[in-house]
């Protein structure tokens, strides 16, 4: 059986995350303090105590989120658990270029540290806000965002979650108009999201200006298809990353760029991926999965009692 890991992305950080596992499993208690040993961050802190508003700042929760996450993996690993395929949501995908050894950990550590800070502070003074939209296919969302851009009202797609769900990304008072739009066009649901950046769109130029800096003190290791053991799915385009690729390219301009889940979630299909585990805090990835896919096995690791079923 075919099996693939996804790691998850922001938004999905709660206060306590990975506590229980770390208390239980030296493999955890090793990746958490190295984590902040490379960083400076305390990050065993902000994941088990937090406070919220703490772990919901950009700069901490996107670390925060892959210690987590990578954690929870080393105990599968430890377990013999293994995937062919890894992919993961914005951030998340710096868990399945770590999981596959395109880049070390110590490296990915760094990286997220600076991705978070810049996409934290590096952002336009206009007050940005993000939502998801529900039930309602993507070339209409596509459709009214920009109408509202022909309006001089900056809102865009930002995140292609799966065939029913697409994030949008915009100036706050843009989103509340697209919203209500939405809603008339046939939305289901269309609701604010936990994060406060205008993410994945062009108004973070600055941030991905910033961090292609920091990429070019990072060594990558792609192999050529065929000889990739674990095969990592861009967020860019939804394709797997070859050797020919750029990495430090595909890294930056996903700062800048929608996130394509959707088309993730379309190549593992085809690919004949039926296990899909989800590592780290919530359940929305393995979601989107079955939305697309009801055929597909879904397990979630975000709990010592989620991670022992396992």
């Amino acid at each position: 059986m075919k099996r693939a890991f996804l790691f998850p992305g922001q938004g999905a950080q709660t206060v306590g995350m990975g506590k229980d596992i770390y208390e239980k499993y030296e493999e955890a208690r090793k990746i958490y303090d190295k984590a902040s040993e490379i960083s400076g961050i305390d990050v065993k802190k902000i994941c088990f105590e937090g406070p919220e508003e703490e772990l919901n700042k950009t700069e901490n929760t996107q670390i925060a989120i892959l210690t987590t996450s990578l954690a929870m993996l080393e105990v599968l690993k430890s377990k013999g658990i293994e995937a062919d395929v890894a992919t993961g949501l914005s951030l998340g995908e710096y868990g399945a270029l770590i999981y596959a050894g395109i880049i070390s950990f110590e490296d990915g550590i760094k990286l997220i540290k600076k991705r978070g800070h810049y996409m934290g502070n590096l952002l336009p003074k206009e007050e940005y806000a993000m939502a998801a939209v529900i039930g309602l296919e993507s070339s209409k969302i596509e459709e009214i965002c920009n109408k509202l851009q022909e309006q001089g009202k900056f809102v865009v797609p930002a995140n292609y979650n799966c065939s029913v769900q697409t994030a949008i990304s915009g100036e706050t008072d843009a989103i509340d108009e697209a919203i209500e739009l939405l809603k008339m066009a046939g939305a289901k649901r269309a609701i604010k999201l936990k994060t406060s950046g205008p993410f994945h769109t062009m108004k973070l130029e600055e941030a991905k200006k910033a961090y292609e800096k920091e990429l070019e003190n990072v060594e990558f290791n792609v192999l050529p298809l065929n000889e990739q053991k674990v095969k990592v799915i861009k967020n860019l385009d939804g394709t797997y990353y070859r050797s020919e690729d750029n990495v430090k390219d595909v890294l930056a301009n996903h700062i800048i760029n929608p996130v394509r889940f959707d088309k993730a979630i379309q190549l593992m299909k085809d690919e004949g991926i039926e296990e899909y585990i989800e590592i780290g805090p919530g359940k929305v990835l393995t979601g989107f999965i079955k939305k697309d896919n009801k055929e597909a096995t879904t397990y979630n690791v975000n709990s010592l009692e989620s991670l022992e079923e396992i």
